[in-house]
């Protein structure tokens, strides 16, 4: 079993199950992966998704074993087929994703986890764009998200030195949201999954939707794609439960529709 689905008061984990090889991605784990998050977003019963990994690492890439042998994918193959579904799918379900790095995140690995939402790391994981250090170029987003998140001269330099980077310094350079002391890691993430499921999650993809798009838009395409999503917004049973809350002076119960 590549992936270790659980589901759980809202939140969907996918934990990527390779340990012996660090959760390095061959093909059965790209599909399988690309499945469970298939899954995941037409599950009503999920509102929050988590993608970590079992053991040790978090993933530390592409499986070069596979990569290499004659009888496997060809390259563009495994970015096309197996990689760029993956990333497309995160940032196309209107569910909150969660990447819960729990130690190194390398290659195609650390890509992952920047296309994801919102990215909790474990201080002691680090963070690799590993592509160099064999003559291959980022991939799976990398040089979409990295240059977007902490500029192109820091990322340029990432991706040409391949240098590790801890945690710490990634929460510093804003490249994740926060790093998480090891012993609290769990407690916290599955605290914030466990509190992102329960608000309004119809609004929180709309608000990934009009995030996305603020990559291209122009000032006034962005102000009437916000016109449009906030009256779908308004449509919802979270709006008016979440209005009636606040006038009855109570906790809404947001039904994530």
């Amino acid at each position: 079993m590549e992936i270790i689905v659980t589901i759980l008061n809202g939140v969907c984990e996918l934990k990527l199950n390779r340990p012996s090889v660090y959760n390095s991605f061959n093909q059965a784990m790209a599909f399988s992966l690309q499945k469970a998050l298939d899954e995941a977003e037409l599950n009503e019963e999920v509102r929050a998704i988590v993608i970590t990994g079992e053991g040790k690492a978090f993933c530390a890439g592409q499986d070069l074993a596979e990569a290499m042998d004659p009888e496997g994918p060809a390259l563009q193959s495994i970015v096309k087929d197996h990689y760029n579904p993956i990333i497309e799918r995160i940032r196309a379900i209107e569910k909150p994703i969660i990447a819960a790095v729990n130690g190194v995140a390398a290659g195609a690995g650390a890509n992952i986890a920047l296309a994801c939402d919102i990215t909790i790391a474990k201080k002691s994981a680090s963070f690799i764009q590993a592509f160099s250090k064999i003559g291959l170029i980022p991939d799976s987003g990398g040089t979409f998200f990295l240059p977007r998140i902490i500029g192109s001269q820091k990322a340029l330099a990432l991706m040409m030195t391949g240098d590790k980077i801890s945690a710490e310094q990634a929460d510093a350079l804003n490249m994740i949201y926060k790093a998480v002391e090891d012993d609290a890691f769990e407690t916290e993430v599955k605290s914030f999954s466990e509190t992102i499921a329960a608000l309004p999650t119809r609004g929180l993809g709309l608000t990934k939707i009009a995030v996305n798009a603020s990559f291209n838009n122009t000032l006034t395409q962005q102000l009437a794609l916000e016109e449009e999503l906030q009256t779908e917004a308004g449509q919802t049973y979270d709006f008016r439960e979440g209005v009636n809350a606040f006038l009855e002076k109570r906790k809404p119960q947001f039904k994530g529709k």
